[in-house]
């Protein structure tokens, strides 16, 4: 083990032992990538598989942060420890979103069973899943039993991070104006928990009769989990105990009858296939340049070549 292997190693041993600022700096290189990235990743997989995973999600204003808040203060009071994830595809710095949601989580800044970490990528090859995946595993690994993973938006980045959680809880308000954006993102697809959050405001029930209606029309097995539907005010905390709690009673039904089990396995297998595809996209990137690239090029202009044989071509080096 080389001296910077040994250093991580021993990061690694403080963040097992409780030691914060081991784990942020832990945190800080998954999220830049590298060989220290893939050093983390080594150390933390075999260590894996205790914690639970809750993904939460809905279209921006929402309400997430609000509500996440909330969901802490209720865990708290339940004396169980929380990590929480808040993902912010659209900045590579820690500022702007990110910044707002520690505003919102502040009350529990000071509190030593809450561990709140902002997440934007900064190079991970793979992209901004794979690296939440990483940071999800390393505060597995460390001993948080629950983590809560919170994006900032719908787009296809917040979808996959959120379907690798163990449970999605999709967040929407009253009136359904996000519908169509939810829909177009494939949410409501992955969704375990709807919550409608926001309940204080006209609609309330409409938006239930809404996902009632769509549930309806999903085809569920005599034994399948249906989404449960839960009315929630973030600002205020009211029902966040009913969130919970649905939240606990899909983990008791996936672990009785083994979806769990069967979600996490593909969940491993699909991060397998993206990893090696975004490698060699990577590969790709570094063979598509120099001057037997460019003279490929130049025959593929003068119509001496077409482009099945020059990528052929090209492609020996990824195989090589």
């Amino acid at each position: 083990m080389n001296s910077r292997s040994s250093d991580i190693a021993d990061l690694f041993a403080d963040a097992s032992g409780g030691d914060r600022a081991a784990l942020a700096r832990l945190l800080s290189l998954i999220e830049r990538g590298g060989d220290d990235a893939r050093t983390v990743g080594q150390l933390v997989f075999p260590k894996t598989g205790n914690g639970y995973v809750v993904g939460i999600t809905g279209a921006p204003g929402a309400g997430k942060s609000t509500l996440t808040s909330a969901l802490i203060a209720h865990i708290r009071s339940l004396k169980q420890e929380v990590s929480v994830l808040a993902i912010d595809p659209s900045s590579p710095f820690t500022g702007g979103a990110i910044l707002g949601d520690r505003i919102r989580m502040q009350n529990h800044a000071t509190d030593k069973g809450v561990f709140i970490r902002s997440m934007a990528t900064r190079g991970h090859l793979g992209g901004l899943s794979l690296a939440a995946s990483e940071a999800v595993r390393l505060l597995d690994a460390v001993g948080s039993m629950w983590t809560l993973v919170e994006t900032v938006g719908v787009g296809q980045i917040e979808v996959e991070i959120a379907r690798n959680a163990d449970t999605v809880v999709v967040v929407v308000n009253p009136g359904w104006g996000d519908s169509v954006q939810a829909n177009k993102a494939g949410l409501l697809e992955i969704a375990d928990v709807f919550v409608i959050n926001k309940a204080d405001r006209p609609g309330v029930d409409q938006t239930r009769r809404d996902l009632e209606q769509m549930l309806e029309l999903s085809d569920f097995t005599e034994s399948a989990w249906r989404p449960t539907i839960v009315s929630t005010v973030g600002t205020t905390g009211e029902g966040a105990d009913a969130l919970w709690n649905a939240i606990e009673e899909h983990r008791t039904h996936t672990q009785n009858d083994g979806s769990l089990a069967k979600r996490r396995d593909q969940r491993l297998r699909n991060e397998l296939r993206v990893i090696i595809e975004r490698r060699l996209e990577h590969r790709a990137r570094e063979i598509c340049k120099g001057d037997r690239w460019e003279a490929i090029q130049n025959e593929l202009l003068d119509r001496t070549r077409d482009p099945w044989s020059a990528a052929d071509e090209m492609l020996r080096g990824i195989s090589a």
